[in-house]
């Protein structure tokens, strides 16, 4: 678990970590983040199915990376505020000695990362106070708990869309060529595919400090390019491999996703 004194938090300023977990009913946000993530929620009320089935994404990505991919290394960067069935608590159920490492720059985070993800004793659970920008250092880091010469599933989970269309590319392509052949990508992000959902994240950046931008399908398909994407290619988060249990729910659209392996 990450050493030294925790980085100071302003509760002045928004964080989308903290709002995601607003949106997801969790309890660790502050007045900022409640009003931030109102004013999306007025505008477009499916903002809490995005979030749910965000996280639905996760475990259904993270079980088939373990039980069927046989991944025993994940990097998850823009990990969010820890709440039920997190990266390590899925991969770890299904085989104990996985080791997990998270990255965020969220102060908050961190210091409930230091209390709360705690792995099986089997595998390892660390995490790294960085941010997506700066790959090199989460390499260097992350580095000191996996083993980057095998297979690690690489998760960029609504992250990228708080990243310049430009530098979206490049740091994907830098964190994936340092990882070998047989790593995973897992990606979700939100998409413009509603003009409801347009319009209340362009009220809600004009709420927040740090704007989050809607991407077409098509550029969210693109960080695939070089890999094999796994079955059903890049599609809305509720349609990647549901469970029997929620076909039909079809809620939660506007936010595609995709897995991919790396030859």
């Amino acid at each position: 678990m990450p050493d030294g004194p925790t980085p100071q938090i302003d509760t002045t300023r928004t964080h989308s970590a903290r709002i995601w977990n607003y949106w997801m009913g969790g309890k660790d946000h502050y007045p900022v983040d409640r009003e931030a993530g109102d004013q999306v929620i007025k505008h477009f009320p499916e903002i809490v199915d995005l979030a749910r089935s965000s996280r639905e994404f996760l475990i259904r990505a993270v079980t088939h990376l373990t039980r069927e991919a046989g991944v025993r290394q994940f990097l998850d960067i823009g990990t969010g505020m820890p709440t039920a069935d997190n990266t390590h608590e899925v991969a770890q159920s299904i085989a104990p000695e996985s080791r997990v490492v998270y990255v965020d720059n969220d102060p908050l985070v961190l210091a409930h990362a230091r209390a709360l993800l705690v792995g099986a004793p089997e595998g390892a659970t660390d995490y790294v106070h960085a941010d997506v920008r700066d790959p090199d250092t989460i390499l260097e880091h992350a580095s000191r708990t996996l083993d980057l010469d095998q297979p690690v599933a690489l998760m960029l989970l609504g992250i990228l869309g708080h990243v310049p269309e430009d530098e979206v590319l490049p740091i994907v392509h830098r964190l994936l060529d340092a990882l070998p052949s047989g790593s995973y990508l897992a990606i979700y992000d939100g998409t413009n595919t509603s003009e409801a959902y347009n319009r209340a994240i362009e009220i809600g950046n004009e709420q927040g400090d740090v704007p989050y931008l809607l991407r077409s399908p098509e550029a969210i398909e693109a960080r695939f390019e070089g890999l094999e994407l796994l079955d059903p290619g890049v599609v809305p988060c509720p349609l990647w491999r549901p469970r029997p249990v929620e076909v039909g729910n079809l809620r939660g659209m506007d936010q595609y996703c995709g897995v991919a392996r790396k030859p």
